[in-house]
């Protein structure tokens, strides 16, 4: 009998087992990073298989949560003010929304994934391995699909694009091959409208722009049902007093306002580019009067006209194109309901926000996305319409002004150490506050940093793990000055090396600040001691980056050729500066370029610590100034005339 209960438990249990593995989707951060680890070794099967069923398991992830929050939202409505009766349909809201998507991919706290790993899948990065996995297995035809779809969020990514350009000349690969996987479907139908408008098939066009915005408010819904998730802005870090329950609401409340309403910036940015397509959503309705206009439905193109008022109100060209509808009628017409919805919506939001961070001191961004491109007359035809022209004028707003451009830009002060040299100029590097100095440090103290380097650096340091945090082809080793010190302190590295990397770095500072004549102090941002080796077996016929271009500071735009003092740049960055402790390797080219990240003004053959310097003590490098006090409790002690190499815990 005890033999059949317990036989009875175990069947009972292996059922259980199956029902909860069928609801329980496997974390995608968990697939890719087997994806990587098998791309390491090779194992470009598993990388195929790992890095698919990781795009399977995101966009499920996401999927779930937008119908899961839609569907509670609807189930749960706000329609009292009551306070009582908003805090009931709060608790019932997020347990049906618990319970809705736990039975779908299961327990929630499975798919809480880091944001380094979300923004490699924003940024599609799991495609760039797919695409030399597809070509070392001689699938050309998925490797020239999966390119396709990185290189359409990475066109700056030189051997990509050189990647395409050899599948496009391979038997086997055909046009229909070159797909964007992850095409978002309001994009894709304004674009293939466009392209229809411009050749005068206007009935044709007309199809794709109304399926366009079917699809943006579409993704607009989806868009805001994720802003209700968690939200975190770094700027409110320094936040040290608790809220109280409505100050948490209200807080949390506001973040997730903002969130929503940069969906308008988001659904109008193209993959890969910084900035979002002016005039966007407004321009689907000026497309759509004119090439109603041209098929002969003009009480459409009033509609349509009527609707695009409703963004630029009082437009001169437009409301000419209004006046003729209404005179070849003989009746006015309405605007679209939706477009009214949508912008009394974002109206209200835009006041709530603006009560909200005046409250709580929360960043807010302008929020005149719309902007006007003009009138736009021909007297060749009646009524007038687009041209087919886009504008592409990314949208800037006018914040985060540094120290660097309040002061006046100098150089050629002294160099304060004897045996410092001055090898080039801004002049001669083309460019403004550029130097190039040599005999920085002696070749013994160079020897020992690079001992020290191969000592207590880590691989991914200071990159949250990544081992290979910026090309999948060479592996990154890092160390802050703090670790150093501590290591030091811990007898696990020569003290005195330790204290030689923070004294270095502090004249490097000095450098900076006495040759570019400064008169403002300069902070430490960021101190790195720096390992970047190449991957072996991995540099045939490589012609990527080690770097991507880029600017600190600001967010480089090649295609509009601007640089955008805007998050998430480091925007209160001023000055970089890099100490090269060695030479003997090939490559390694240091290139300055411009704003197109194409056109090379400066190649130099050096390839190291980094140190970032910044004016404002705001953002000071919170490592160092623990560094600051290590030393000074170190100084304290006397620890450096106490014999160095020894671990000052053994004296206790």
């Amino acid at each position: 009998m005890i033999l059949i209960i317990y036989f009875l438990c175990c069947i009972g249990l292996f059922f259980l087992s199956l029902l909860l593995s069928s609801t329980t989707l496997e974390p995608f951060d968990l697939l890719y990073d087997n994806g990587v680890e098998a791309f390491y070794k090779g194992d470009y099967g598993n990388v195929v298989r790992y890095m698919e069923s990781a795009l399977k398991s995101f966009s499920e992830v996401r999927q779930t949560r937008i119908r899961c929050r839609l569907k509670c939202s609807d189930q749960h409505r706000f329609d009292s003010f009551l306070t009582d009766k908003i805090f009931e349909v709060i608790l019932y809201r997020a347990h049906c929304i618990n319970q809705c998507t736990e039975g779908k991919i299961g327990a929630q706290s499975m798919h809480k994934v880091s944001e380094d790993v979300i923004q490699d899948f924003n940024r599609r990065s799991p495609y760039n391995y797919l695409q030399l996995a597809y070509r070392k297995l001689g699938q050309l035809d998925k490797a020239a699909s999966a390119a396709h779809t990185y290189f359409q969020a990475n066109p700056e990514h030189v051997e990509m694009g050189e990647h395409l350009e050899q599948y496009k000349a391979q038997k086997g690969v055909k046009e229909e091959h070159l797909i964007d996987r992850e095409s978002r479907p309001h994009q894709k139908a304004f674009f293939a409208g466009v392209k229809l408008y411009d050749k005068g098939n206007y009935e044709e066009s007309v199809t794709l722009f109304e399926e366009a915005l079917t699809e943006y408010y579409s993704a607009d819904v989806e868009c805001r049902a994720l802003c209700e998730g968690p939200q975190h802005f770094e700027e409110q870090n320094h936040v040290l007093y608790k809220y109280n329950l409505y100050e948490l609401i209200s807080d949390h409340y506001t973040q997730v306002l903002h969130c929503q309403h940069e969906c308008i910036r988001d659904l109008a940015t193209r993959p890969g580019r910084l900035s979002p397509m002016e005039n966007y959503l407004p321009l689907h309705y000026d497309y759509l009067q004119f090439a109603y206009f041209q098929a002969g439905r003009n009480e459409k193109a009033l509609e349509c006209t009527l609707t695009y008022l409703l963004f630029h109100e009082g437009e001169e060209f437009m409301t000419k194109n209004v006046e003729h509808y209404r005179e070849v009628l003989g009746h006015d017409g309405q605007p679209r309901k939706e477009a009214e919805q949508y912008l009394k919506r974002h109206k209200q939001e835009l006041d709530l926000l603006l009560i909200g961070s005046s409250n709580l001191g929360v960043p807010y961004i302008e929020a005149n996305y719309w902007s006007s491109s003009g009138g736009r007359e021909d007297a060749n035809r009646i009524p007038s319409g687009t041209n087919g022209w886009m504008d592409y004028v990314p949208i800037s707003a006018k914040r985060n002004v540094t120290m660097s451009v309040l002061q006046e830009l100098r150089e050629g002060g002294p160099l304060l150490y004897e045996n410092v040299r001055l090898v080039q100029n801004s002049v001669t590097l083309n460019g403004s506050q550029r130097a190039l100095f040599d005999d920085v440090i002696s070749e013994d103290e160079c020897s020992e940093l690079k001992h020290l380097a191969h000592s207590v650096t880590a691989a991914g340091d200071g990159y949250k793990g990544k081992m290979s945090p910026h090309t999948p082809n060479e592996k990154f080793e890092g160390a802050t000055v703090l670790k150093t010190l501590k290591h030091g302190y811990e007898g696990r590295v020569p003290l005195k090396s330790a204290r030689l990397f923070y004294d270095v770095s502090e004249k490097a500072r000095r450098i900076l600040e006495s040759y570019f004549m400064l008169n403002s102090t300069l902070h430490f941002s960021y101190t790195h001691l720096v390992c970047r080796t190449a991957i072996s077996g991995q540099q045939d016929h490589r012609n990527d980056l080690s770097h991507p271009i880029h600017a600190d500071n600001c967010l480089l735009d090649p295609e509009a050729n601007e640089c955008w003092k805007e998050p998430p740049a480091y925007t209160f960055r001023d000055y970089s500066a890099l100490l090269y402790l060695n030479g003997n390797f090939d490559g390694g080219e240091f290139i300055f370029t411009e704003m197109d990240a194409k056109t090379v003004t400066v190649r130099k053959n050096y390839c190291a610590f980094f140190k970032h310097s910044v004016f404002p003590p705001l953002y000071r490098e919170l490592e160092r100034l623990q560094a600051d006090e290590v030393i000074q409790a170190l100084d304290n002690q006397h620890m450096w005339d106490q014999g160095l190499h020894i671990n000052p815990k053994d004296e206790l």
